[in-house]
């Protein structure tokens, strides 16, 4: 008999054999050598390695070269299988999604397409529609009718600012808004003596529009409901639509500034489409099909979600709508079951502060999490991708079952995330999360992270439509070859200039059609792209040392107590401070076994709660390498939050400096008084 030892080994031994060979079924080909990433060119610029030296992937279909044939290419893949899926019933009582078809939605695209014009509208892309709504699957139907019709449109969001809204609707001279209730309407009613173009509103919602009629018609202004232009398009014998060309204008889509009014950046249907080659920088093999399901839950408004969903179209497969509440999105999620999962930092920074903190409340659960994502990262450092490992069983199987059990993709860009969420997320799924980096300039995506490169700090490499270089900033000693400069971006997603915006355009590009995106980057060693900051919030203190602010802050939010944080420098100071926002779920529970209670706004005001988060945020600092000037060294704690509303985030959830800077002017002259 063989002794205990040998049993042993054999075990040990088939053990090894078996993780040997599931670990290979799961390892990804890389797409390119993950040491060497990108091809410089001869002017110095770069793009994807395995471009053979030049951007040369306009479209990622031959046959869809305008967002109008995504729609074609789509229904003919998937003719009668679902294609936009939104759930009814109540909010305490839904009902599971209800699905319209390829064929369906092309119908009632080419009916209301057919109506748009049976109002008197013309087509062509002197017609800018205005589309003001949350995602919904008639939000798309609005999109194949103009360009069924080769019109223009432009999205609209409350968020953008009252005023700056009118002043979209009076710049663009819309004739017709399409509106998602009868509330919007009235506001654009109230305002129509500085909108002299606007003659009709197209209502989604029917409830409440015969109050709106009334208050429309004195100012000569139509109110239809969606499904009375829809008839009226039935109606219509013998339409013809009158697609657009890969050049023509699809959309101009106003980006929300910190300060001056919004910029309307003029997108063609080649920019759109060629952003959409960004999906050949995941994977060497195809990564959305026909069968993906995919949560449309971030604002149709800005370009990363439309492009995202453009692509799902042109391949047939399947969007999901959330009920327009983000407190009902978990459920939504959860119900749909999506393969796809397009997401911003702030989502994977709330589930990785949640999940962390109910873990730190038992010592066990804590280093059995710690470990887990540890034995995760070993692989994915293999580039294995996977989700049925023991570990994932036992200690993951809960996460990935509260976001439906399917994702297999998760996309993520518009702000940086930090590398300790990523590496939690990546193991905790076991799904390939890849990071962007881009703007609407360039519609959305300029660089991707490759799939399964797992490495941190970076945002992967030049989407195959364009190339990338950085130009010096001589004023702020920044030399490309050396430690970075500005990212400037040359191809075919570039846009054509800022509607009726020549200044503002000659600025953004130059004689040669390169985009200065008025970033900071630098090229890892494996040629990767990380970005640095915005060349407009770098700020040089007292003794000469230049400090990202953004950078500072993406560190310091990962400390457990901080929610929000403003990073605050002056050129008369030596040393840079803060406003913090502490997150309440974390800190209350906290204060508790320090003896400490109170609402949040009481524990802002306790110098022991200050102290408490100050050490945390400098250890934090410490453990990113944050240099000494890097460090803040003192902070103001507020209980209020920065959002859309009080006029602290842009819409698209980044720091609007200068209000906060305002909001903050005298707590930030106190610290600096203390510190002196």
């Amino acid at each position: 008999l063989l002794n205990m030892s040998v049993y042993l080994g054999l075990a040990a031994a088939s053990a090894a054999s078996y993780y040997a060979i599931t670990t290979k079924m799961n390892q990804l080909a890389p797409l390119v050598d993950p040491r060497c990433q990108t091809t410089v060119l001869p002017d110095g610029s770069r793009v994807a390695a395995n471009l053979s030296g030049k951007p040369n992937a306009e479209f990622l279909f031959d046959d869809a070269r305008t967002v109008y044939e995504a729609f074609v290419r789509g229904r003919r893949i998937s003719g009668d299988k679902p294609m936009l899926g939104m759930r009814g019933g109540t909010a305490d009582s839904p009902t599971d999604y209800v699905w319209i078809t390829y064929n369906e939605f092309w119908k009632k695209g080419h009916d209301l397409a057919a109506g748009l014009l049976s109002l008197g509208l013309k087509g062509g892309t002197d017609t800018i529609i205005g589309i003001f709504s949350k995602n919904r699957p008639e939000w798309i139907m609005v999109e194949l009718a103009t360009f069924a019709n080769s019109m223009v449109n432009s999205p609209l969001y409350e968020t953008l600012g009252l005023v700056e809204m009118i002043y979209v609707c009076k710049l663009t001279e819309m004739p017709l808004v399409v509106v998602d209730s009868a509330a919007k309407a009235q506001l654009l009613l109230k305002n129509k003596t500085d909108l002299p173009s606007l003659k009709h509103i197209v209502v989604l919602d029917s409830k409440d529009v015969k109050a709106v009629e009334s208050v429309a018609a004195p100012l000569k202004v139509d109110i239809h409901t969606f499904d009375a232009v829809l008839e009226k398009g039935r109606t219509v014998k013998d339409f013809k639509p009158t697609p657009p060309k890969p050049d023509d204008l699809a959309t101009i889509c106003f980006t929300s500034g910190t300060t001056a009014m919004p910029k309307g950046v003029m997108l063609t249907h080649k920019n759109i489409m060629a952003d959409n080659t960004t999906l050949l920088n995941v994977s060497s093999i195809e990564i959305f099909n026909k069968d993906d399901v995919m949560m449309s839950f971030l604002p149709l408004a800005h370009m990363f979600e439309r492009v995202m969903e453009i692509t799902m179209f042109s391949v047939g497969g399947a969007m999901g709508y959330f009920r327009g509440d983000i407190k009902l999105l978990a459920d939504d999620i959860k119900t749909l079951r999506p393969t796809i999962l397009p997401v911003v930092p702030r989502v994977l920074n709330k589930i990785y502060d949640k999940i962390w903190a109910e873990a730190s409340k038992s010592r066990v659960k804590s280093l059995l999490l710690s470990s887990a994502v540890a034995y995760k990262e070993l692989e994915m450092r293999r580039f294995v991708v996977r989700n049925d490992s023991v570990v994932d069983t036992v200690v993951f199987k809960k996460i990935r079952d509260s976001l439906g059990g399917r994702i297999r993709l998760m996309v993520t860009g518009s702000a940086p995330v930090s590398t300790s969420v990523l590496v939690f997320m990546r193991a905790a799924l076991g799904c390939v999360l890849v990071e962007g980096y881009g703007q609407t300039e360039c519609v959305a995506g300029a660089t991707l992270t490759i799939a399964g490169d797992s490495t941190p700090g970076h945002v992967g490499i030049p989407v195959p439509a364009i190339q990338i270089k950085l130009e010096d900033i001589p004023d702020m000693d920044y030399k490309a070859n050396v430690n970075g400069g500005e990212v400037c971006i040359k191809g075919s997603t570039v846009f054509k200039g800022y509607y009726k915006n020549a200044e503002e355009t000659a600025k953004a590009l130059d004689e040669e059609g390169w985009l200065h995106t008025g970033d900071i980057g630098r090229w890892t060693p494996q040629g990767t792209l990380r970005i640095v900051d915005r060349k407009k919030h770098i700020f040089k203190l007292a003794q000469g040392e230049y400090v990202a602010p953004e950078k500072v802050e993406n560190v310091y939010v990962t400390s457990k107590f901080v929610s929000q944080v403003f990073v605050h420098g002056d050129s008369l100071k030596m040393c840079v401070i803060a406003v913090v926002v502490p997150d309440a779920e974390v800190l209350l529970p906290h204060a508790k076994t320090m003896g400490l209670n109170g609402t949040l706004e009481e524990l802002c005001k306790n110098p022991k709660i200050k102290k408490l988060i100050l050490e945390d945020m400098i250890g934090v600092g410490k453990k990113a390498t944050l240099n000494s000037i890097e460090q803040v060294k003192d902070i103001f704690l507020s209980s209020d939050l920065f959002t859309i509303e009080n006029y602290l985030l842009t819409p698209t959830m980044k720091s609007k400096r200068p209000n906060i800077k305002k909001k903050y002017v005298k707590e930030l002259a106190d610290l600096y008084s203390r510190l002196e």
